[in-house]
């Protein structure tokens, strides 16, 4: 019988309440960007957004979240990829595209929707970003793709860094075909210069009569590149297409009717999954998720104890732990998640050899079990010092993140505390291709902490000065210091990192479940099969 976990959280502690509160603001604002973006408009301008909403309705029109949920089967879950792309950069917030996994007739297929109301569905880079990782993720967990497309193509005025970049959304297009992923497109505007190149390169097309324009140059790039006078409807409107170039598959007669006729195209397409699913029937934790709030340690230096967190994932609570009295920083195990099996790796601690010797092991293991693997990161990276720097940390650290690199089952992630240094790369940090990674609002990630970072750049200032005979005067170079600690503190938080794509999404501590959920279904649309191939192990 497998062992359940015991808890010994305290609610009504003053840590609890504290780090409750905390993260209740912090998904307070994350709720609020959310918002944001889901309005439509782009901007950071309300009144400016209610006005472009407007106009796009005025036209008939759905926003892309409307679009899907027309899509998508009736009361099923969305997840949403990657909503806040974007944050702190001068692109839109949430990059102008939603991406996400959803089940349609039952299939469980990625959907990406241009926003027409962000700059006319027009690329900037971190939409091109956003783009390829949806694709990434329909390839990798061989799901079909339907791309919605309401689109002006690159944003001209950041064409220098759209331009190279986005010719992988063609390429990757044609990949998915070749590898038999069915990729769908429904054409609701205006898919213009790169943007007609996504009906062009899918299996399938469905173009709206009457407001669908499909062409490589419009009327006016036409008029200037070979002086012809040419309308939208007999340059790339959707019956032309449909009648005459033959680009066009089906013809509907309006939005609904699109989304109708893609939801009868995934439904024919006879997809079935290749994983195993999951192992047993589901039961739920036998402790309340909601304290998963109180349990993350709002001051990231505060550890907390990773089989708080398992206790409140895993299903009735039951973890067969591996080699728990050694490298006990490293918490390793065997559990389940709305029935799906799971090997977990949890961090507890800072990681020295011990740990890196029992990860490496254990995800062997799990690859020999052709099972899954969920790593829950909240580490400040590998031990250093002499001792230990004699005593072998850089090979030991090396077998772990051999390990990984070279993993063959799947691998999700959970920033759910720090992620730091190599400690990042050791637990599957986005680098080292994880199939999701998710991130808790408190989570920070940087090359090591700020404080650290900032005393570090002192020393090496010190010692320069003092290496050409001079004086180093600590008061004088105070506030360089402080300043470089609060620009690494302000790059290391959650929504900065989400900002650039480093996860797949900031969500709410006492969602996990489900998420995970949703990652391990659609990781079993491909076949999960471990390996036993490994770089050499210096040992």
């Amino acid at each position: 019988m497998t062992p359940v976990l015991r808890s010994h959280v305290d609610p009504r502690s003053d840590v609890f309440g504290a780090n409750r509160a905390a993260l209740l603001e912090a998904l307070a604002q994350i709720d609020g960007l959310l918002a944001q973006v889901t309005a439509g408009g782009g901007t950071a301008d309300a009144a400016k957004n209610a006005r472009t909403v407007a106009r796009h309705r005025g036209r008939g029109k759905l926003l892309p979240r409307e679009r899907i949920s027309l899509l998508v089967d009736p009361g099923s879950a969305f997840l949403e990829l990657s909503p806040l792309a974007g944050w702190g950069s001068d692109d839109a917030l949430g990059a102008g595209l939603v991406t996400g996994i959803g089940r349609i007739n039952g299939i469980e297929c990625v959907v990406s929707a241009n926003d027409p109301t962000v700059k006319g569905g027009s690329q900037a880079p971190i939409t091109v970003t956003k783009a390829l990782r949806a694709m990434s993720v329909a390839h990798d967990n061989r799901l079909p793709l339907v791309s919605l497309t309401e689109s002006g193509g690159a944003d001209l005025t950041k064409q220098v860094d759209v331009f190279n970049p986005g010719g992988a959304t063609f390429k990757n297009l044609t990949r998915l075909s070749a590898a038999g992923i069915p990729t769908i497109t429904l054409v609701f505007g205006s898919s213009t210069a790169g943007g007609a190149y996504v009906p062009g390169m899918s299996d399938y097309v469905v173009l709206q009569k009457d407001s669908a324009r499909v062409y490589l140059g419009g009327p006016p790039l036409v008029k200037m590149a070979i002086d012809e006078d040419a309308d939208d409807e007999t340059l790339g409107g959707a019956e032309m297409h449909a009648r005459v170039s033959g680009l066009a598959d089906y013809l509907a007669v309006d939005e609904p009717d699109a989304l109708r006729i893609g939801r009868d195209i995934v439904g024919h397409l006879g997809w079935r999954k290749q994983g195993s699913g999951p192992a047993r029937a589901p039961r739920p934790p036998v402790y309340d998720p909601e304290e998963l709030l109180g349990i993350a340690s709002a001051d990231i230096k505060v550890p907390f104890e990773a089989r708080e967190v398992l206790a409140r994932v895993l299903d009735a609570s039951e973890f067969d732990e591996f080699k728990p009295l050694y490298g006990s920083t490293l918490v390793t195990g065997w559990g389940h998640v709305n029935g799906y099996a799971v090997g977990i790796l949890a961090n507890n601690g800072i990681l020295f050899s011990e740990e890196a010797h029992k990860g490496a092991q254990f995800i062997q293991l799990c690859n020999r079990m052709d099972v899954p693997i969920l790593f829950l990161q909240n580490i400040t990276g590998f031990m250093v010092g002499t001792r230990y720097e004699q005593g072998g940390i850089i090979k030991d650290g090396a077998k772990l993140i051999n390990a990984v690199s070279n993993c063959g089952v799947p691998m999700i992630t959970l920033m759910m505390g720090a992620s730091y240094g190599a400690g990042n790369y050791g637990m599957a940090g986005r680098a080292y291709d994880p199939r999701f990674i998710f991130s808790w609002p408190n989570h920070r990630i940087a090359v090591m902490g700020p404080k650290q970072l900032a005393g570090v750049l002192t020393i090496v200032a010190r010692q320069k000065t003092e290496a050409a005979g001079q004086q180093f005067d600590e008061e004088a170079f105070a506030p360089i210091r402080d300043a470089f600690e609060q620009q690494v503190e302000s790059e290391s938080t959650a929504l900065f990192a989400t900002g650039r794509m480093w996860d797949d999404g900031v969500i709410d501590p006492r969602d996990t479940r489900t998420v995970l959920t949703l990652a391990l279904s659609a990781v079993h649309s491909a076949p999960v099969r471990g390996t036993e191939s490994y770089g050499v192990f210096r040992m």
